[in-house]
Formats: C-alpha cells, structure tokens, sequence
C-alpha cells in the first residue's frame, strides 16, 4: 500500500523534470554531453587560429603539442599556455563534478520508482460488538413434556430463572442413547385455538349479519381444520424484551408446537393424502387431515351480505383484473344483513415470477389463506401481487400471454388471486420523476419505490379499505387472524397526542414499566428533553426557552410535538380531503383526539426520524424542494404493514400528479406526517437470544435524540444494526430463522433436531411470535411421491 500511495503522488504523475534534460541517463551513451565544453574553448580571444586542445580530442591531431615546444623560450607564450593548461584543468574537474552528479541523479530516480519493502505497522483484531460477549439463553427450546401456566412461570429472562433447567437440557444432549425409554406425551393437553368472533350470537348477527361457513371442498363437507395450541409455555421461557403481547390483547399465556400450528395445512403427512410430505422426522403425533384446492372466491361469494356494496370498478385493464368474487356487478346476498357492513381488507403478498415456492412456502401461503379468508367468512382477501423482472416479457401484448406468465408465476392451487406489474410499467404510470440512481438505482424500481405498484393497485382496486403489504419472509407462529384483528383494534384506540414521540421508541417493558409509565416518560422527554451524552449527535435544532447546558456541556433541549400535519416546504404543500387536522390545541386535548380512528398506517418497528442518522438512503427523496433543508420524514424498517385506501391513494396522487417519493421505507410514513394521517407503531413482542442487561439494550436501541431511536449519529438505525442480529423482527435478524428452524424439528447450528427433541423435552412449543426474516428452509420430504418446489 505504502509503494501504490507513493506513485500515485503527484510526483509520479507529472513528466520528471529531469526528462527534458538528460533523455538518457546513461551518461556514457550521449555523444553530444561534452559539445558545449568544445565550443567555449574555441571562443576564446586570446588563443592561437589552429588551437583546438581538449582531453576528447583524436590522438593523430600532434601539431598543436608541436607547436608548444618550439615557443617554449617566448614568456608571453609560457603564460598563455600556463593559463590555458589551468583553464583545461579547471573544466575538466567541472565536468568531472558533472558527471559525478548525473550519476547520484540516476541512482535517485530509479530508486524511487522501485518497490520499496516497507514492514506496515500490525494493527489489532477489532473487538466484537458488546452483545457478542452476553451469555445464551437455553430456554427457547424448551418442549412439551415441561409445560406450565404463564402464570406459574419464572422466565429465564429478564431475570435469573431456571438455571437448573438450562443443565438439565445440556445433560439430555449427552443422554441421547437411551431415547426408547423416553416418555414425551405433553404434560398439557391442546385444543383448538379459536380467535374469531362468536359469529352464531344474536348480537354479532344483528350488528353484521349473518356468516356462512366456508367449506375446503364444493360439496360443503370437509370443513376448515382448527390450529390447535397448549395452555402454557415451557417452563423457564424467556418474556419478550421489547414489546408485550398482552398489552397488544393477543393471548401470550399459551403454546403452539408445529404439529398443532401447521398440520391442518399438511405438515406432518404424506402427499398422497394432500399433505406436503414434510415433516415426518423426529417427535411427531400424526395428523391425517387432508387439504384441498379451495380457493377463496365460493367464501367471499357466499358472505357478500356482510361487507360494503362493491364500487363501480374502473375502466378494464390489465392491472385491474378482478379479485376473487368482486366482478362488475354485486351478486345476489346469500344471507341476512345486518345493521352495520364490514370493511374489505386485501392482504397482499408481494412476490415475482420466477419466485420457486418450496413446501415450508406453501404451508405458510395456506395458514394465511384458511385463518385469514375462509375462516372469517371473506373479511380477508389475500391477493398475490407478482413482480415481473424481466421487462422483455411482453405481459402487456395480449390476455393470453399476460394469463400464461401468472399461471406459471403461482403453484397451481393459488392461481386466480394474483395480478402482474413490471418496473417498466411504472415508468409509464409515474412519468418525469427526478432520477438521482441512489445507490445506483432507478427511481421506479421495486428497491426504491416498494409502494409504487401498491399505490396503483388501491386506485385500480377500489373495493378495498384497507391493504396489508406482507412479505414472503415474514412467519407467525401463533394465529394470523388473532394477530391482525388485535393489532388493528389496539391501534384504533391510540390517542393522537404524544403520539408520533411514542412511535419513534422502542418500549422495553423491565426497564419502563407499564406502558402508561412509558407515556409519561416519553411526554416528559420531549417536553424538556435529556442529558443524554448523545444529543450532542443530533441534529442542531434552534435555542428555545428553558435549554440549558450541564457540567459537560451536553445541552438539554426539548422538542416541539407533533400535532397535526408537519408540512414540507410550502412550494410542495399538497393538501388532500380527509387532512388530520386537530380539533383544538394540544395543551386544551386530554387525549381523545384519535381514539376509536382507524390508523392510516400500521408498522412494526418504531417510526424513527432519519435525519442526523447514519442509515444510508435518509436522504433518498425525490422530488422535493431542498433549498432549506430536507422535508420532515419518519422512517419505519420492513415494509411489512397496513395502509388505508386513503394514505395509497394521496401517496399515488403525489407521485402522479407533483412528482414526489422517497425511498419505501420513508414513503408511506413521511407522506402520514405531511397530511396529518394517524400513524401507528405497534409494540409487538421482540425476543432476544442473549442475556443483555436491560438498561444496556434500552440506551443501546434508544440511542438517538432525547431518548428516542433516532434523530442522531447514535441511532441504532444505521452503523448500529447490528444490535438487531440477536432478535426475532428485522430484515438482518440471524436469530428469527434459527428459531423457526429448530421449532420444525431441524438442527441449526447443533442444537435442536430430532435427537434433541426424544432426548430433551418432546418438540419446541413458542408462544406468539412474529418472524423476520424466514428464506429457504428446506424441509426433509418423505420417500416415495415427492411435494416439489412449486
């Protein structure tokens, strides 16, 4: 590195000064290096017509010696040729010293263009993060035959639970010869998980009419398998460290195996009964329930009593196609409807062509399907939406090869529920938008503008409410119904004061307290801020009253609250009907403005402001005036989310009609804090694989300003992910697809697998748990008839 450094100097980019003299720098092999010396001794006045003396002169030139010796006795000839032989000697040291300096010239220059071996100081291994150093916790892998009531559990963390348990699952590993003798029937029995309303009752049916049940056969005979669960967990397994399930309402006082959680959708049975043939390894209580090609639309048909009267669709184009039962007119009701009509909900899953669906895919696509369609009567549509990379199939050409490129995109039995985009079609849906390639990417690809093709799936679909963005790596190991209708209901109830300060931190429970606590909290730190160490890497922010400076000279400032929309620039106000415009000031509201409204957007990672962070795309926004200042932006991590059909479609009119966007993870959010939309971040339950002090990992996720995740170079969104590597919900999490691995009976990293499970405690039991991310897991297939990756 030191010679490359060297030569790159400006030294050795520019001619050698010395090149225009010496052309050669053997000085041996230049005729003319002593031409000059000639001609200034043939100059002299005072010399003879014919003399020509010089060391270089032929030895057959004699007269001129000749001549000295025959005017040897004239004195004035004594002296001339006296001072001649002095002058000769003279330029012949000269000429001497000449040479004598070309050559340490040549020495130099070669020299320095040489390799020079240069020993680079040894620089230390750099330390690993922190977190690395923090002991496992064992306890996730607890199984069924040591369950307990939550109520009765003592949580290995937080806190310093079940130390015994943890030797006594290293001492099975070493015990796995004697697994005949093991009895692992569980020690609670399972039933089946119900979380759907009891849609028989008197009261549902009068408020929303009446539900038909929805069959996995026509013939209306093989009826929907329930998810079966355990009530407890085992004994010793870990709380959440950020976020509460029971706060959410979701039931955290129970288990689920993947048996009970998956066999319904064919884990754990051969193909030819229906099954995937996977799972049939290790601790296994058979199931025999068959699965069968049900797609959704006899459901949504048979329901359509409940739901609102569907929109007059826009004009036929492809992109519009129609979804599941929703054609141009409403069918005939099947039932009898009641006093209030249910919202339509899309579920959309985000997929591309050439996207090879392995069996673990096809059971996840089937969970979704039957908890969140068929079993709640339509109230969900689960629609794929297929990315078509290559912009050279002509999709567009003709309805036949359009129908061919989504068959082939989709297994078999989900085929009808899917709807083709291209890059190259949302270049001509969003026309002249400002082109940076950040990161050397354009501005309509599916990196950078994720929501594009969701924004114009909203304006072309307008039977729908609400739209799930769900992603093919996202995984649940409790119900997906139960999670959905408890996230959505707690968001609801979200007042809208405080509430943008509370979206941008992560809620540690054992270190906050009760999340009234944490409203509290939060209200003080923003009203007259911190003096925390890292506001000193926030962004400057103008004094106001009441900032002060502690011994240090951290300076302690508050922030202004959000209360109703927070405006970019005023050349890019673009105002929309439905603004969230507060109904009184903040000090006059005791938190009611927004309790029972839908949230426009829901996410699952706090709502961060970007600015002043290291995270690399916080300044990816296009469009936008920027000669003060980039506009207020909040990012959310994972596009998993819900959005209104009113936050897509302002999203959709900014882009069209004043060329405005960011990067997907600002855009939904950022365009929510310019229109005054309620936004909602919902602290769900992230576990860890470490024993973290709790104080540690709450400064080290809440590193930014004032006590919130971002708005500082000490985010840890940005240089810090990997703080995340250890949790169970971020795009780079290595902890999350470990554990759902070993919940399936594999072994990761030699724990779990089926010796583990004869020689422990019987198969994994998780309570609810959202997972991110899930890729590739190959599960063992049994012999015989295969299930292929689709």
């Amino acid at each position: 590195m030191t010679v490359q450094a060297r030569r790159s100097s400006a030294a050795y980019t520019k001619p050698s000064p010395y090149s225009s003299r010496i052309p050669d720098s053997d000085v041996e092999k230049n005729s003319h290096a002593r031409s000059p010396y000639h001609r200034s001794l043939s100059d002299r006045s005072d010399r003879s017509d014919d003399f020509d003396s010089g060391p270089g002169h032929s030895s057959s030139h004699t007269h001129p010696f000749v001549a000295v010796v025959d005017e040897a006795l004239d004195p004035r000839w004594a002296f001339a040729s006296h001072s001649a032989l002095c002058d000769t000697s003279a330029s012949a040291y000269s000429f001497s010293l000449i040479i004598f300096i070309l050559v340490l010239f040549r020495f130099t220059i070669s020299s320095s263009v040489s390799k020079v071996a240069v020993e680079l100081p040894k620089v230390g291994t750099p330390k690993p993060p922190m977190w690395e150093s923090f002991p496992f916790l064992s306890r996730y892998e607890g199984g069924l035959t040591n369950l307990v009531s939550r109520a009765d559990n003592v949580p290995e963390y937080p806190g310093n639970g079940a130390p015994a348990l943890a030797a006594s699952g290293e001492e099975s590993n070493q015990e796995a010869s004697k697994l005949a003798s093991r009895d692992l029937k569980p020690s609670l029995l399972s039933s089946a998980f119900n979380p759907y309303p009891d849609y028989s009752s008197q009261e549902y049916i009068e408020k929303y009419g009446e539900k038909h049940e929805c069959f996995l056969d026509k013939e209306g005979l093989v009826r929907i398998p329930p998810v079966q669960s355990f009530p407890g967990v085992p004994k010793g397994f870990p709380d959440p460290v950020m976020g509460s399930n029971t706060m959410l309402g979701i039931r955290d006082d129970m288990c689920f195996d993947r048996f009970g959680r998956l066999g319904p959708y064919g884990l754990g049975y051969g193909v030819k009964k229906g099954g995937i043939g996977a799972g049939l390894e290790g601790h296994r209580d058979g199931a025999d329930r068959i699965w069968e090609d049900a797609p959704p639309e006899r459901c949504a048909a048979a329901n359509i009593h409940r739901f609102k009267d569907l929109p007059e669709p826009p004009p036929h184009r492809p992109f519009s196609r129609p979804v599941g039962a929703q054609h141009n007119e409403n069918p005939e009701p099947k039932g009898k409807a009641g006093l209030e009509r249910l919202p339509r909900t899309a579920v959309v899953i985000r997929t591309w062509h050439d996207f090879h669906y392995t069996p673990e895919d096809i059971l996840y696509m089937r969970s979704l399907i039957s908890e969140l369609s068929l079993a709640s009567g339509g109230e969900y549509t689960v629609h794929f939406l297929v990315h078509v990379k290559d912009n050279e199939i002509p999709i567009w050409s003709d309805n036949e090869t359009y129908q061919r490129v989504l068959n082939d995109a989709l297994p078999e039995e989900f085929r009808g529920m899917g709807t083709l985009w291209s890059e190259a079609q949302m270049e001509l849906m969003y026309r002249a938008l400002e082109e940076t390639f950040m990161r050397g990417l354009p501005i309509h690809g599916v990196y950078r503008s994720t929501y594009m093709p969701m924004q114009y799936f909203a304006y072309e679909h307008p039977e729908y409410d609400f739209f799930w963005n769900w992603e093919m790596d996202a995984r649940y190991t409790g119900h997906w119904y139960h999670f959905f209708s408890k996230v959505v209901d707690w968001a609801k109830k979200q007042p809208r004061k405080g509430l943008w300060e509370r979206n941008g931190r992560f809620y540690v429970p054992s270190v906050h307290g009760s999340w009234e606590d944490f409203q509290q909290m939060v209200r003080v730190q923003t009203e007259i801020g911190t003096n925390s160490p890292n506001n000193m890497w926030s962004v400057v922010k103008p004094d106001s009253d009441g900032a002060v400076r502690d011994a240090n000279g951290v300076h302690q400032q508050g922030d202004k609250f959000i209360w109703g929309p927070e405006r970019p620039d005023e050349r890019d106000i673009f105002e929309v009907d439905g603004e969230g415009i507060p109904p009184t000031t903040i000090d006059k509201d005791q938190y009611q403005w927004g309790v029972g409204e839908e949230a426009d957007l829901i996410v699952f990672n706090p709502l961060y402001d970007p600015e002043g962070t290291t995270w690399l795309l916080r300044d990816d926004v296009t469009g936008y005036n920027k000669e003060h200042g980039m506009p207020p932006r909040r990012t959310a991590i994972i596009t998993a989310s819900r959005l209104s059909r009113k936050l897509l479609i302002t999203m959709h009119r900014e882009t069209s009609l004043r060329r405005h966007s960011m990067f997907s993870e600002m855009w939904p959010a950022s365009t929510a804090l310019h229109h005054g939309f309620k936004a909602v971040y919902v602290p769900h339950a992230v576990y860890i694989d470490r024993r973290w002090p709790t104080k540690y990992l709450e400064s080290v996720f809440n590193a930014g300003r004032n006590g919130a995740s971002g708005g500082a170079r000490t985010s840890v969104f940005g240089d810090r992910e990997h703080n995340f590597r250890g949790t169970t919900w971020f795009y780079s999490a290595g902890f999350s697809p470990n554990l759902w691995r070993r919940w399936l009976g594999m072994r990761v990293d030699n724990d779990g697998g089926e010796q583990r499970e004869l020689a422990g405690e019987g198969r994994m039991c998780l309570p609810p748990m959202l997972l991110h991310p899930i890729k590739d897991v190959q599960m063992i297939i049994d012999d015989g008839e295969h299930a292929e990756d689709r």
